[in-house]
């Protein structure tokens, strides 16, 4: 048996992996693969229409917001978002707290003035920055939830009359937040929602419109909200698994019974690595990320050992970013209990020959 802990592309669900290996065949009784169906078609319409329809539901979504799939990846949103509601003359505020921060910092810059008002680079991105003041004449104020390289994560976002902007990639349905404090949140598929190629973005109508420039129509959300998320081809199959995932979360309890799951599965890891004398977690405690859980060893002369252990074991993936080092166990919604416990036994078993 072998567990990923892979950042992403990351781990799906084994049953949505058999529901779409067959539509790959034959979607609904076609005699059509799904990768090969109009996205004109009824069935397709209904295969969006539900992955839609189940976002709202999971989210408690109300008509204030839209729901897209689009194609691009999360980085482009980078651009996207602050093209569509920054215009030049007006200022942001970013929070850096990581890689994927920064590149969005840099993108903003593009359009208006950034103003970068708080940032752990300080401390190589090891903690979730608090205290800050946020300026009411800001256009809005643009969060990362949750920083996959480092492995931190905002568990409360700050309070402020600013829109706010949220990069979710790696979070996203992993636990209950109010997308009403919320003006626009974008997540790539690839870490609790799907396969790689289709973004989420759930925007508020209300703060599109608003800008002077003129944007490229296939990068204008208005366009995209009013064809449906089919101004042009679709991701189809994205999408399909997508939804395919989505009931999944439902089947399982919904969002609030898919915390409960990774709650469960991060303590018991984190509670090993502050247990076990070999190894350390090099982020502030309170700002650990429930998704990325990163971790060291004391002696890093030990750290290929430990990966030929953990390979042996079937714990595949652990490798920590180069930005970081050591080791990072990505703990995504399909990641078992299970596969928590076989890190877990190998951790024990290397301090039992190395302790």
């Amino acid at each position: 048996m072998k567990y990923n802990f892979y950042a992403g592309p990351a781990i799906l669900p084994h049953e949505v992996i058999e529901e779409a290996a067959k539509a790959v065949l034959d979607f609904n009784g076609m005699e059509f693969s799904i990768l090969e169906i109009s996205h004109r078609s009824k069935e397709f319409i209904a295969v969006m229409d539900e992955a839609v329809a189940l976002v709202k539901e999971l989210m408690h979504i109300g008509d204030e917001h839209e729901v897209l799939f689009l194609s691009g990846g999360a980085s482009s949103q980078f651009y996207m978002a602050p093209m569509n509601i920054l215009d030049e003359t007006e200022k942001a505020a970013y929070v850096d707290t990581g890689t994927w921060a920064s590149k969005a910092i840099n993108d903003g810059k593009l359009y208006g003035h950034v103003d970068v008002i708080a940032s752990s680079k300080d401390k190589n991105y090891n903690y979730i920055p608090k205290g800050y003041t946020i300026d009411p004449s800001y256009k809005y104020v643009h969060l990362t939830s949750n920083n996959t390289i480092f492995g931190t994560q905002y568990k409360s976002f700050p309070e402020t009359s600013v829109p706010f902007v949220c990069d979710m990639s790696s979070d996203i349905f992993s636990r209950v937040i109010d997308v009403n404090k919320f003006d626009l949140i974008y997540a790539g598929a690839q870490k609790n929602m799907g396969p790689a190629g289709t973004t989420l973005v759930i925007v508020r109508k209300s703060i599109l419109g608003k800008v002077s420039r003129k944007i490229p129509a296939m990068l204008k959300y208005t366009n995209h909200i009013e064809a449906g998320s089919m101004y042009n081809t679709p991701p189809v199959f994205p999408v399909y698994v997508s939804m395919l995932t989505l009931r999944w979360i439902k089947k399982n309890g919904g969002v609030s019974g898919i915390q409960k799951m990774n709650e469960a599965k991060a303590a018991a890891l984190y509670n090993e690595i502050d247990r076990n004398p070999l190894f350390f977690c090099p982020n502030e405690t309170e700002d650990r990320s429930n998704m990325n859980i990163c971790f060291l060893l004391k002696d890093s002369e030990l750290e290929k050992d430990f990966l030929t252990k953990c390979k042996e074991a079937g714990c595949i993936g652990l490798e920590g970013h180069r930005s970081v080092g050591g080791f990072r166990a990505s703990t995504y919604n399909a990641m078992s209990m299970e596969g928590i416990q076989q890190l877990i036994g190998v951790m024990k078993e290397f301090e039992k020959n190395n302790g």
